[in-house]
């Protein structure tokens, strides 16, 4: 099987770049479907709007309902109809961004994409996570490329709240660990074929750098700074797990994560918060040793990010609740299965209930 690398067609950071969207638009296409929340777009419609002022290209806004669901995605394609919009950009999280994608999917548009935050590594991927109108996990949606831009304002995402930064960490913290296990496997990545040298690479530089940098710049965020340690943090959660998730491949992080949305009570956990979790699970299935293991946990804790069952939520510990997450991770159309030895839902459940007892631990619990 080949080895493949895929990647947007351009990718932009740096401060005050937003103001410059109507430049870039402008040569995708004459009119743009824009959606964005209402509270985004009370903080920052007038710089969207000012950047498109003399530039061959109509906005049109649209307030996202919440939710990336097939509810949603029709929704906005009877509008970009309706209105006649050649392309879709979305401003916002996640969610707005995986809805964009896939409304510019359907409608055969290209795609702008502009995260005011950094909690998730969606950005930069052919690929959008849809789930059901309550907030559960459906399925991953697939698509032929990447977006045709990627542009981040880091003058803005600074001004998020830091805990949005620090999700994005723990999202990025599992993109070498599971890169390395579908390396190990051999298996199929997010990008159709086996993982690349440059892939695994782009994975563990994520890595380093978070390492090197991660607390430096929740620290800064925490002073309103926005210093290089920050830039360095912005490009690793969006650009440089990007890349590396999507040809380095998902393991069992994300699985896990996908297992835990069963659970009412984790669903106002960020992705990334509980992607930590579901990387310090993997890592407990995988047993590296003990000293690896602290590294890991000890960095989460520093950062604020869940360790425990607890802090994700899970007040209430029982065996039917994890034994239902545990199931879900291990649903036969997730990315479990590219771990490079056999999963059961018994051995997730273990593995999952001594990393909670772990973070007790390192917490002095």
């Amino acid at each position: 099987m080949a080895k493949i690398l895929i990647s947007p067609a351009k990718y932009v950071q740096g401060p005050g770049e937003l103001a410059k969207l109507g430049e870039y638009a402008a040569k995708f296409g004459k009119k743009a479907l824009i959606l964005i929340t209402s509270s985004g777009y009370k903080r920052i419609g007038k710089v969207v709007e000012s950047g498109f002022a003399g530039v061959p290209c109509e906005i049109i806004f649209d307030y996202f309902n919440g939710e990336c669901c097939r509810k949603e995605i029709g929704r906005l394609q009877e509008i970009v109809r309706a209105q006649e919009c050649d392309m879709v950009i979305g401003i916002g999280g996640g969610k707005i961004l995986d809805t964009a994608k896939a409304v510019a999917f359907y409608e055969k548009t290209p795609v702008l994409i502009c995260p005011t935050i950094v909690s998730t590594d969606a950005p930069c991927s052919a690929l959008s996570v849809i789930y059901t109108e309550d907030g559960v996990f459906e399925e991953y949606l697939f698509y032929p490329s990447n977006p045709d831009l990627v542009l981040m304002d880091s003058e803005i995402i600074a001004k998020s709240p830091v805990r949005l930064t620090v999700a994005g960490m723990g999202d990025a913290l599992a993109t070498y660990f599971e890169a390395r296990a579908v390396k190990a496997k051999g298996a199929v990545t997010c990008a159709g074929g086996q993982v690349t040298g440059a892939a695994l690479a782009l994975a563990k530089f994520c890595f380093d750098t978070l390492m090197e940098e991660g607390v430096k710049a929740k620290l800064a965020l925490e002073a309103g700074a926005l210093t290089e340690s920050v830039e360095k943090v912005i490009e690793a959660n969006t650009l440089l797990s990007g890349l590396g998730f999507e040809s380095g491949g998902l393991a069992g992080a994300h699985a896990i994560h996908n297992g835990f949305t069963v659970l009412e009570e984790c669903h106002h956990m960020y992705h990334g918060e509980k992607v930590a979790f579901g990387t310090i699970t993997q890592l407990v299935l995988e047993n590296i040793p003990a000293e690896e293991l602290e590294t890991i946990i000890d960095f989460c804790i520093e950062l604020g990010l869940p360790v425990t069952l607890k802090e994700l939520g899970v007040t209430e510990v029982t065996e039917e609740k994890i034994m239902a997450v545990a199931k879900a991770a291990c649903a036969e159309n997730d990315t479990l299965h590219n771990m490079p030895f056999e999963v059961t839902p018994e051995s997730v459940y273990a593995a999952i209930m001594a990393a909670d007892r772990y973070g007790h631990y390192f917490l002095g619990e």
